[in-house]
């Protein structure tokens, strides 16, 4: 957990650093907030492609492998991001990026299930994806410092780039040796250990064996599937749109420096980072998991809204912003465990890839839709009221998912 928990920090690292690098390129290269939001979301497009069979080679050859390929290969596009001149490189950068990084967070969610059991499944997505702010934290001062070098003659903004892509690259070597595929391998396991995790997982498999089993095929259509698809499409939506933007909107509302702006930006994901925490554990223990996920939801839609309410006060803005930010954070560790319980086998395997690729579009509206409306208005207010509307539409979606597995 350890290990995958700063590959994701890298990950997101990656995804979210044109953010940062967005306050100084723009202005450089003469980028609307059109062409940026279009720019950031794009990278989800070419997301899309790989999303379903990273999953399934998961499933059926090996994490380990598959896992060191993507990481390798995300890790030299993000650093050539940093070449870009016109807004087509850049659009081209941001979708090859996409393409690269396609499969690995499903393929980690279905890495779990090889190594934990379905009662303590929220926490371990709650421990692993509590890198989601753990990057902001450290990534909003590092790229602050990034944006402040001017070697070589290339300014800040590229080298943020170019050096942020370099762990990637270097991790996925280390993953393809570090990395054990499932317990049975796993020899630095003591082996009273070894055969109560492989024994527990395996009285799993054999409950869920007695369900009625659906095909791959099977699971990608179900209304089940289809519904939790977009519940994360609108948080998707309303996190990358607020990410993405967020150091644009702290520079807007105070007049900061890039720096500043940087230091600024990571207090709402620190706040974010207890919450995911406490929300695995909270969902874990009662075995709940859609009023959870609701009640993030709900959080972005009021810190969204609160954000507007706020006007120019920078400190009530900031604190809103964290609000939000809980929101965005705090939704997975209850919503991951949900294909995996209501599925199973290659069906789960599968639909968690489709939710997380369909869903993730949401990434590319997000950003576009806010990005629009400010180029069209100059003003974010109309982007932010759309992702808070998103939001309690989403609050509302999990709702209706059915609280017992599904059957064919």
């Amino acid at each position: 957990m350890p290990f995958l928990f700063v590959l994701y920090i890298i990950a997101f690292l990656d995804r979210i650093n044109i953010s940062f690098a967005g306050l100084d390129m723009t202005r450089e290269l003469g980028f609307s907030d059109r062409v940026f939001g279009f720019g950031s979301g794009i990278f989800f497009v070419g997301y899309v492609l790989l999303e379903i069979p990273g999953s399934l080679l998961v499933e059926v050859w090996s994490a380990r492998k598959w896992i060191a390929r993507i990481m390798i290969s995300w890790g030299l596009v993000a650093s050539l991001t940093g070449l870009v001149h016109t807004a087509s490189q850049f659009y081209w950068a941001r979708f090859l990026l996409g393409v690269a990084e396609a499969g690995f967070f499903p393929g980690v969610i279905v890495y779990l299930t090889h190594w934990y059991r379905d009662e303590d499944r929220a926490k371990a997505v709650g421990m692993f994806m509590s890198a989601i702010p753990i990057s902001e934290i450290i990534g909003a001062p590092l790229s602050g410092l990034l944006l402040k070098l001017h070697w070589m003659g290339y300014p800040g903004w590229r080298w943020l780039l170019i050096l942020e892509g370099v762990p990637a690259f270097v991790f996925g070597w280390i993953a393809l040796f570090y990395l054990t595929d499932r317990p049975k391998d796993a020899r630095w396991l003591a082996g009273d250990e070894r055969a109560w995790i492989i024994g527990e997982l395996e009285r799993e498999k054999q409950l869920k064996a007695l369900r009625p089993k659906l095909s791959v095929w099977q699971a990608l259509r179900h209304p089940v599937v289809i519904l939790l698809t977009l519940v994360y499409f609108t948080g998707s939506t309303a996190q990358y749109g607020f990410s993405l933007f967020l150091p644009k909107m702290i520079q807007k509302l105070s007049g900061f420096s890039s720096l500043e702006v940087s230091m600024i930006a990571a207090i709402p994901f620190l706040a974010s980072f207890p919450a995911m925490l406490l929300l695995g554990w909270s969902s874990d223990r009662t075995g709940e998991r859609r009023w959870h996920t609701a009640a993030a939801y709900i959080a972005t839609a009021v810190g969204l809204a609160g954000g507007l309410w706020t006007g120019n006060n920078v400190v009530l803005s900031i604190v809103m912003f964290s609000i939000v930010a809980i929101g965005v954070n705090a939704r997975f560790p209850a919503f991951w465990p949900l294909p995996a319980s209501l599925l199973g086998g290659a069906g789960a395997a599968a639909s968690i890839g489709a939710i997380n690729c369909f869903g993730n579009l949401g990434g590319f509206v997000g950003p576009y839709l806010v990005g629009a409306l400010s180029s069209s208005s100059g003003s974010y207010a109309g982007g932010v009221w759309c992702l808070a509307g998103i939001s309690l539409l989403g609050a509302v979606l999990i709702l209706l998912v059915r609280k017992t597995p599904v059957k064919d």
